[in-house]
C-alpha cells in the first residue's frame, strides 16, 4: 500500500511537475532579485563571520517561529478561551485549562533543550557542513533545487524519526528517557520538544539536521527547513484540529495510546503495521484537512457506548 501511495505520488509529479514548477518559478523569479539582494546585504554585513551568520540564521528564526506560534496556543491553553478555538480541541476533557504547574515545569525543560542541546548542535552542524563547502555562500539556491532539498529532508526525517522514536519506546529506554515526553497524554504545542536531553538530541534534532548535512545545503534552505519542522511538530502536538491546518490526529493518537503512530507522515507506520489500531479508530476518520468551521468531533462524533 505504501508503495502504491509513493508510486502514485511520483507519477503525479512526473506528469504535472513541469507545469507546476513553471508557475512557481515565475513567482520565484519575479521576486528572486529581491531575496538575492536581501541575502547579499546580510552576507556583506557578516563578511568574514560565516559561523556567526549560520548560527544566527538557524537559531533565531526557527526559535522565533516556534515561540510565536506557541505563544498564541498558550493563550488558549492557559485561559481555556476563546470558545471558537477550544471547540476544536481533540481530547475535549483535557487541558481545559492546562495545569500551570505542569506547564511551568515543561517550559523550563523546553528552554533548557533549546539553549544547551539545540544550540551546541547547530554550532557542530556548521563545522561539519563547512568541511564540504560553504553553507553561507553568496548565491541563493534555485527554486527547483530548494524544493528538491525540502523533499529529501522530509524523507530523511521520516526514516530517522520513526526508528529513533520507536527505539526510545523500548522498555529499557522508555522508563529512563521517553517517559518524560509521554507525561502529556493530551499534548499541547510547547511540549513538542519537552523531552529528556538525550532524546531531544537523537530523536528530535538529529532527524531534522541530518538532511541539510548530507546535502551540504545553503543556510537559506536549512533555516527554512528548521522553521517548517518546528511549526509542524508544534501543530502535531497542539491538541486542536483547526480548520485549514494539517491534521494533528495522528500524533495525538500516539500520545493517547503510546504504541501506535511513531512516524511523521505515517508511511513507515503503514509498512511496519504500527498504525493498525489508529486506522480502526474515530481519530483516523477525522485525520483529514478540515475545510469547514464545524469541528470534526461534531461531524464525526464518537460511537455511543452500549446502554447509553
Amino acid at each position: 500500500k505504501a508503495t502504491f501511495v509513493i508510486g502514485s505520488g511520483i507519477l503525479f509529479l512526473a506528469a504535472f511537475g513541469n507545469s507546476l514548477t513553471w508557475h512557481l518559478q515565475r513567482f520565484w523569479g519575479a521576486s528572486g532579485d529581491f531575496w538575492q539582494n536581501l541575502w547579499t546585504k546580510l552576507y556583506v554585513a557578516f563578511e568574514g563571520h560565516d559561523a556567526a551568520l549560520f548560527c544566527f540564521g538557524t537559531m533565531f528564526f526557527p526559535t522565533l517561529a516556534f515561540w510565536a506560534l506557541n505563544a498564541l496556543l498558550l493563550l488558549v491553553d492557559t485561559s481555556g478561551k476563546p470558545n471558537f478555538i477550544t471547540r476544536y480541541r481533540i481530547q475535549l476533557d483535557k487541558n481545559n485549562p492546562v495545569d500551570p504547574e505542569r506547564l511551568h515545569h515543561a517550559m523550563k525543560s523546553v528552554i533548557f533543550n533549546q539553549i544547551f542541546i539545540s544550540g551546541p548542535m547547530v554550532v557542530a552542524v556548521y563545522y561539519v557542513m563547512s568541511f564540504r563547502g560553504n553553507p553561507c555562500g553568496p548565491e541563493l539556491p534555485t527554486f527547483q533545487w530548494a524544493l528538491m532539498e525540502l523533499a529529501f529532508f522530509s524523507i530523511t526525517e521520516e526514516i530517522l524519526f520513526y526508528y529513533s522514536h520507536r527505539l526510545f519506546h523500548h522498555p529499557s529506554l522508555y522508563k529512563h528517557f521517553h517517559k518524560q515526553h509521554h507525561e502529556w497524554t493530551a499534548p499541547i504545542g510547547v511540549v513538542s520538544i519537552y523531552a529528556h536531553p538525550l532524546e531531544h538530541m537523537l530523536s528530535n534534532m538529529l532527524p531534522v539536521v541530518a538532511g541539510p548535512v548530507i546535502l551540504g545545503s545553503h543556510l537559506s534552505t536549512t533555516t527554512m527547513w528548521y522553521c517548517l519542522a518546528l511549526v509542524s511538530t508544534s501543530i502535531s502536538h497542539c491538541g486542536y484540529h483547526l480548520p485549514f491546518l494539517p491534521s494533528p490526529e495522528f500524533h495525538d493518537f500516539h500520545h493517547l495510546r503510546f504504541n501506535q503512530c511513531f512516524g511523521v507522515f505515517g508511511v513507515l507506520d503503514r509498512l511496519h503495521g504500527t498504525d493498525t489500531k489508529f486506522r480502526q479508530s474515530k481519530q483516523y476518520e477525522r485525520h483529514t484537512l478540515l475545510t469547514s468551521l464545524t469541528p470534526l468531533n461534531e461531524s464525526i462524533p464518537d460511537t455511543a457506548k452500549k446502554g447509553l
